[in-house]
């Protein structure tokens, strides 16, 4: 078999129909035409001899000898983003692309912190951000669509490699007027569990806010028992307006409360002692990655730039404690 002719982008293609199981879908996601990646890929089915994919009224199956081809795809189209990678990391540290996923409990907080000295330290550095959800972004970056990860720990996938940052506390969140607001010192028995606002299902600092209060626990239907239905919010400014406007308490980062907030005149910020809630965040990666000295360098720039702040446990910072909050 003659597979001169073979392309690695038709290989990404195939990869790509094998994922979303439709090739407008596929397509779109490849920022190609339908027509294109349809005959792009029949000519690779002609020249392998195989037929890939089934084409039917009820949408597109991976067939059997094509689920075994698009695994091999995988592992070559891997392979060639490590070529990749070693030749830029064989030029100026931290220069060129760097696709680096976040997660969006953290982002709007953190990249303030960073991305001026970021921009300072390394100019020619092209930053692509990418802000998420945590298995969205480790499932992006097992599949090399992103070079590294900041994210909650411990993550899903072992075989991945997490650089720890920094711990920093989750706050009790209070409207003004509550009766916690004026308690100077709150225990994590104080919280109160009847009137907690999660954010929605898949966001990890939902589940760390759960695992802090043993009183709600799960019921038959999933429901955390002692919950109000319906209190949730899809991003932790939400969050915050609706603690602001009365409708209950919550437990928010401290970065997110360091940060700044529009509405520190409705917001009442509390640390809980005792065994104090708080989340460890890290920097992961592809342990295969090849620039793993940019990854070095980036997790120095994060750290000082964490140190900066302040108030945060800074991991490689043995003299930085954590401090009070802020602001009351």
């Amino acid at each position: 078999m003659n597979l001169a002719g073979l392309n690695i982008r038709d290989l990404d293609y195939a990869v790509a129909v094998a994922e979303f199981l439709h090739f407008g879908r596929a397509a779109q996601s490849r920022n190609v035409s339908q027509p294109t990646l349809s005959a792009q890929l029949r000519k690779l089915e002609e020249m392998l001899g195989v037929t890939l994919f089934e084409r039917g009224a009820r949408g597109v199956l991976v067939t059997a000898a094509g689920e075994a081809l698009v695994a091999q795809a995988r592992v070559i189209l891997a392979e060639a983003r490590r070529l990749g990678e070693l030749a830029q990391a064989a030029a100026e540290p931290l220069s060129g692309s760097f696709r680096l996923g976040v997660i969006a409990t953290l982002g709007p907080y953190l990249l303030p912190l960073l991305l001026g000295p970021m921009r300072a330290r390394y100019p020619k550095l092209q930053l692509v951000l990418t802000e998420g959800m945590t298995r969205p972004l480790i499932h992006a970056l097992e599949a090399g669509e992103l070079d590294a990860v900041i994210a909650s720990t411990p993550v899903e996938d072992p075989g991945l490699t997490a650089l720890p940052l920094f711990r920093e506390a989750l706050v009790l969140a209070v409207p003004r007027d509550h009766p916690l607001a004026a308690v100077e010192r709150v225990e994590l028995a104080d919280l109160p569990v009847e009137e907690l606002i999660l954010l929605s299902e898949g966001h990890c600092l939902r589940d760390q806010a759960l695992a802090c209060c043993p009183q709600a626990r799960r019921g038959p239907r999933g429901v955390e028992a002692g919950l109000q239905a319906g209190r949730q919010a899809a991003s932790l400014e939400t969050l915050r307006q609706m603690i602001g406007h009365g409708m209950g308490c919550s437990l928010l980062p401290q970065l997110a409360v360091q940060v700044g907030s529009l509405l520190d005149d409705m917001v009442a910020y509390r640390l809980v002692h005792g065994s104090s809630p708080e989340r460890q965040l890290a920097l992961v990666h592809r342990p295969s990655f090849g620039r793993i000295r940019d990854i070095r360098l980036l997790r120095e720039l994060l750290l000082d730039a964490l140190a900066s702040a302040g108030t945060l446990t800074v991991h490689a910072r043995p003299g930085t404690k954590r401090d009070a909050l802020p602001r009351d």
